[in-house]
């Protein structure tokens, strides 16, 4: 247990020293939400200044942050200036969309790259296994933009997929079976770009962390007393592998989450991508700081996951954490 405390100290210290620096730099940048506002000749200083002072854009720093945490405290997480209203409700809708994204994203990724990746170590070397390496270099070295924009055209080439949102303008008159047709059709690509953009990596290590138990004593000796080879692979050899794989859980969830703010931006699916951006053009200071908080709590969020995974699955791991 001491482990899994001593993790999440680390995880809330992470998270603080994150929206430290995410409010200190947001609030030093250049320009404020109100500055366009003193181009508008319809719009009088003084107004302008109380709208200040009501913010508190003219107080020092530290008791901006401090009430600021305060807010995050009450759920509030700030005041959107551009929406008049408490951030963390606006980031919420938007979040629950991402999280739909990059969940069903990191399941499939991971359902294609373990078996797939387990097989290819047991032809190691051989030819499928050559040509699976050379298909992951390929897609590589395709940045994330690319494959985004890529499915973009093909989208608007062949007229089968929509072109971005989330459902249809029709999407409440239609029937649950349907609702789910329509939600996957809007979901397909930005899947599929955010699956392809992560895969060859997990392909990677899942066939290196393979590779590299496949031939230890004890397999072999399994092996000796007639255990089918399936069972050797997923039985055996898997949980022998576990502990890098669970820790590549945990980092993919980091790399689909950026990922897919830049998927959402590209193909509009209505996520924390396209707000976030808004927001910064915008100026929309505590709407900004939000997001980069509320992204830091998922990736800690996934990492502490694999924390608990590696405490469950190696019994090494209990044992000095107990001494």
């Amino acid at each position: 247990m001491r482990y899994l405390l001593r993790r999440f100290g680390h995880a809330v210290f992470l998270l603080v020293g994150v929206s430290l620096l995410a409010f200190t730099f947001t609030t030093l940048a250049p320009g404020n939400y109100f500055d366009e506002m003193r181009l508008n000749p319809q719009i009088a200083p003084e107004t302008i200044a109380a709208l200040r002072t009501q913010y508190e854009l003219d107080r020092p720093l530290p008791i901006r942050y401090a009430h600021w945490v305060s807010s995050v405290l009450h759920g509030d997480m700030g005041f959107s200036f551009a929406y008049n209203s408490p951030v963390l409700p606006l980031l919420w809708v938007r979040a629950r969309n991402t999280l739909l994204l990059t969940i069903t994203a990191m399941l499939l990724a991971w359902g294609i790259a373990l078996p797939l990746g387990i097989w290819s170590a047991e032809h190691l070397g051989r030819l499928p296994d050559r040509l699976l390496s050379l298909g992951t270099a390929a897609l590589m070295v395709i940045p994330d933009l690319a494959l985004a924009l890529g499915f973009l055209v093909i989208a608007v080439k062949s007229g089968r997929f929509p072109t971005g949102g989330m459902v249809s303008l029709h999407f409440e008159s239609l029937a649950f079976p349907g609702k789910l047709g329509d939600l996957f059709l809007h979901m397909a690509l930005p899947i599929t770009a955010l699956v392809l953009s992560v895969l060859p990596l997990l392909l990677r290590h899942v066939r290196a962390a393979l590779a590299e138990v496949l031939d230890a004593p004890f397999l072999l000796a399994a092996e000796g007393h007639g255990i089918s080879r399936r069972t050797l692979l997923y039985r055996y050899a898997l949980p022998a592998a576990a502990n890098p794989l669970i820790s590549l859980f945990g980092f993919s969830i980091g790399t689909l989450l950026s990922g897919s703010l830049l998927v959402e931006v590209v193909m509009s699916w209505p996520g924390l991508g396209p707000f976030l951006l808004e927001a910064i053009l915008a100026r929309d200071l505590y709407v900004v700081i939000g997001g980069v908080l509320l992204s830091t709590l998922f990736l800690i969020g996934g990492n502490f996951l694999a924390d608990l995974l590696l405490y469950w699955a190696d019994p090494r791991i209990r044992t000095e954490a107990s001494v």
